[in-house]
């Protein structure tokens, strides 16, 4: 488990309004438009470790590896946020990008895979990391190396590799 900074408080993920608001763009999948995303963004389907009931999540790809097929993705709310903690009691998931669907496993990285893959994100797109920050509540550091480290050190960081071959959707 990588260590945390102390020097804040994580914020919780959202509830109420909130929640509804950070959940409006899985209608884009719902509705056959998440092919829109292209690799920037996918959409998660996991089993809720308590209900055992499918459940979904939208989360920005941080990066994109062609090669091997694999999405890495941010848990900007920390371990707390349930597709988090569920993802973690059963890393069997589907994801649904670029208008494909693909069963695949959750890995969660080290602290040093994820400290590169924050490194390269941040080097593509030197403004987002400081923006999605701070849109989701973190006391983000000015400092790059000191954000980075913020990043690395707070934010897991998950890889979702293919389990089998990607299946167009309708």
């Amino acid at each position: 488990m990588p260590p945390t900074n102390s020097s804040q408080t994580l914020p919780d993920p959202p509830r109420g309004i909130r929640a509804i608001l950070w959940r409006l763009p899985i209608w884009f999948y719902r509705l056959k438009l998440g092919w829109m995303f292209g690799h920037r963004a996918l959409l998660l389907t996991h089993i809720g470790r308590v209900s055992g009931m499918p459940r979904q999540a939208m989360l920005e790809v941080v990066q994109y590896d062609e090669d091997t097929n694999t999405h890495y993705v941010a848990s900007g709310f920390g371990e707390q946020a349930d597709w988090y903690r569920n993802i973690i009691n059963n890393p069997e998931v589907t994801i649904q990008v670029a208008g494909k669907e693909i069963s695949v496993i959750a890995k969660r990285l080290s602290t040093q895979e994820a400290a590169e893959i924050f490194s390269e994100y941040h080097r593509r797109h030197p403004k987002a990391l400081h923006g999605l920050g701070k849109l989701i509540g973190y006391a983000i550091p000015e400092n790059e190396a000191d954000m980075l480290a913020f990043f690395r050190d707070n934010v897991p960081l998950i890889a979702f590799q293919p389990r089998g071959k990607m299946q167009q959707l309708d």
